[in-house]
Formats: C-alpha cells, structure tokens, sequence
C-alpha cells in the first residue's frame, strides 16, 4: 500500500452582514492546487502544531485579507487528492464565521472572488464538498 499523508484542514464558511457567503477561485498557477478554475471556501491545511482557531484565522489573512468572529462548526469533511505525485488524506472541519469587513485581497492562490446568495450558486463551478457546505450555510 502506498503512503498516505494524513493532513487536518480548517475551512471556513465566511458570511457578510447580507448573509451572502465568500467564495474564491482556484488561481491556475496555485503551487499544490488540484481544483484550478473552480470555487470553493476559504481555508487550508494546518500545521501539526498550529491550534486549530489559530490555523483558521490564519488562511482567512492569508487567502483574503480578512479578520472574522469564528461562529460554530457546520460540516465534516474528507477527500483523498494528490499533491506533487503523493497521496493524502484532508480531514477538514469547515466553521461558520462573520466577516469583520469585506475588503477582500486575494492572494497568488486565488484569482477572483465573489459574495453569494444561494440563489447563484449555479452560476459557478465548486470543488466539492464546498457546494454542498454552503447550501447547508443557507439553511441554518
């Protein structure tokens, strides 16, 4: 059996004062991105010893430029893709958070973002499970 890299993921489901929720492309020339082209939510791996809440805020900096309030855990999920030709195991808890702003600055991983209501959401393609995390979103 080849190895599988077990990795922890913290994503997050990052909603304005309209209840639209934030979503972002996937840049093209994403160094380790496998979902070029499509959109999905904000968040990413964490360090093995990163505090979760830490690794959250974190990404949302890095990927938006953005500081938000850390609501409540809405979904698990879990997908195995391969990155740089090795086999890996996401494990991420994606969390409901407000925006404390909605000045976007995307970084070199991502290359457009929109705020959504459900009624768009099939104007674009998701990386799965991102679309079925935020129909969920909607729901609560």
């Amino acid at each position: 059996m080849k190895n599988v890299n077990l990795r922890v993921a913290a994503k997050a489901v990052i909603m304005n004062d309209r209840n639209q929720i934030l979503i972002l492309r996937e840049s093209e020339t994403h160094v380790g991105g496998s979902q070029a082209g499509k959109y999905g939510l904000v968040g990413g791996r964490i360090g093995s010893d990163e505090p979760f809440f830490d690794g959250l805020r974190r990404e949302v900096r890095e990927e938006t430029g953005l500081e938000i309030e850390i609501e409540k855990p809405i979904f698990v999920g879990e997908w195995w893709p391969e990155i740089h030709g090795a086999r890996n195991h996401i494990v991420a808890t994606f969390m409901l958070c407000r925006a404390k702003s909605t000045a976007v600055k995307l970084s070199e991983e991502h290359d457009d973002f929109q705020w959504i209501n459900r009624d768009e959401m099939s104007e674009f393609t998701f990386m799965p499970p991102d679309d079925e995390v935020i129909l969920r979103a909607f729901e609560l």
